[in-house]
């Protein structure tokens, strides 16, 4: 307790001053907490705004990437062979609401049919994309393999018995592939060489050999003598050439010399449609349609494979 005196001229106890000291620390603690909470409170609603915008932006800009597969379809169905889009994968720009959208398109006939490509094909198309010749001979022969009705493997193939002594917990399919991604269950292929194969190969074609006037370069590889460097000229100068005019019939050649005429293809087709805004969020999809027929059941098209925004 302090002296009258100090109380008479109104000057604090000690025991009084340190009371206001921890008075004081705790109100300091007291708003630095309420500080984080407040901020951890902003950070939260911020980062739930830009979740909400990100996903705006990617329904906006998918919507427009569906756009352009429909303008895809339609482009398709024009019977002026002067103006309609070429299937052989060249890309196409067209803006809607000042947003640029990319369409690609391949028709399925210029791809390689894992359910009817023979052996050599199979051979070259693997050769091509930079398997070795062993390798790529026992990987076309395990392909024949997996898709034929038989139990016989060939030379270099592989049958159910052979999957299970390898520890696989299925066999060979005895059956046509249902689809591109079955590939990856046959023996020996890696999940690196499907990613390189994938864009090239179908179910759908119906052909041996893919069809030269709509293959891409890596598709044509499966054609004999054919290399990568006359692959990549070949479709420079097919995509140079003026679409409709009679007067280039026949200046495209395969190696062995025979032409190449367009026309020929079929009415299944792979199309890749990229969309991508102002502020650079994008919507991609890549989906397998069929235009008309039976399965269509009046409508323009079926989809029969679909995935979107796997990668720009």
């Amino acid at each position: 307790m302090g002296s009258p005196a100090c109380q008479r001229r109104g000057v604090d106890s000690p025991p009084r001053r340190q009371m206001r000291g921890i008075a004081l620390l705790f109100v300091l603690w007291a708003t630095a907490l309420l500080t984080l909470i407040i901020g951890g409170y902003v950070l939260i609603a911020h980062v739930e705004h830009l979740q909400a915008r990100n996903l705006a932006d990617t329904t906006r800009a998918r919507y427009y990437a569906e756009a352009g597969l429909h303008r895809a379809v339609l482009e398709m169905r024009m019977t002026d062979p002067l103006t309609r889009w070429v299937a052989d994968g060249r890309t196409y720009t067209f803006h809607l609401d000042d947003i640029p959208i990319e369409v690609s398109l391949t028709d399925e006939s210029g791809k390689l049919d894992l359910n009817i490509a023979d052996e050599h094909s199979l051979t070259n198309f693997l050769r091509g994309r930079g398997v070795e010749e062993e390798d790529a001979v026992a990987l076309a022969h395990a392909i024949i393999d997996w898709r034929d009705p038989d139990d016989e493997a060939l030379p270099f193939g592989a049958e159910s018995s052979d999957y299970r002594r390898a520890g696989f917990p299925y066999g060979a399919k005895n059956a046509y592939f249902d689809t591109v991604a079955e590939l990856q269950q046959v023996m020996g292929m890696s999940y690196e060489l499907y990613r390189k194969l994938e864009p090239a190969v179908t179910v759908y074609a119906g052909r041996n050999q893919p069809n030269p006037a709509y293959a891409s370069a890596d598709a044509l590889l499966a054609l004999p003598d054919m290399t990568p460097e006359m692959a990549e000229e070949f479709v420079q100068l097919r995509r140079s050439m003026p679409i409709g005019d009679p007067s280039q019939a026949g200046l495209l050649t395969l190696p062995d010399g025979t032409p190449v005429m367009a026309g020929g293809g079929g009415f299944t087709y792979s199309v890749r449609s990229k969309a991508t805004l102002p502020n650079g969020a994008y919507g991609l999809l890549e989906a397998t349609i069929r235009i008309g027929g039976a399965a269509a059941n009046g409508r323009p098209f079926v989809i029969l494979r679909w995935r979107d925004n796997e990668n720009a």
